[in-house]
């Protein structure tokens, strides 16, 4: 059972990477492109974005921190 999950999960991963890339004939840099796009350009960008999300919700909780009566 669960080994059907994990091999269904990588089988959908495969697919992704595949039509990120493209066929390899077509450009004959799909596996790179599919790499470049999710390594370079969407992994830091996702880090970036939960950075500054992080430090909104920080500086919100700061604003709260100086409520009289306020017990969080």
């Amino acid at each position: 059972m669960f080994e059907t999950i994990i091999t269904d999960f990588f089988m959908w991963c495969v697919y992704i990477l595949q039509v990120v890339g493209g066929s390899p004939g077509e450009y004959g840099f799909g596996y790179y492109l599919a790499n470049i796009f999710i390594f370079v350009i969407l992994q830091p960008a996702l880090i970036i974005l939960f950075f500054i999300l992080w430090r909104i919700e920080k500086r919100k909780n700061k604003k709260h921190e100086n409520i009289p009566g306020n017990r969080y």
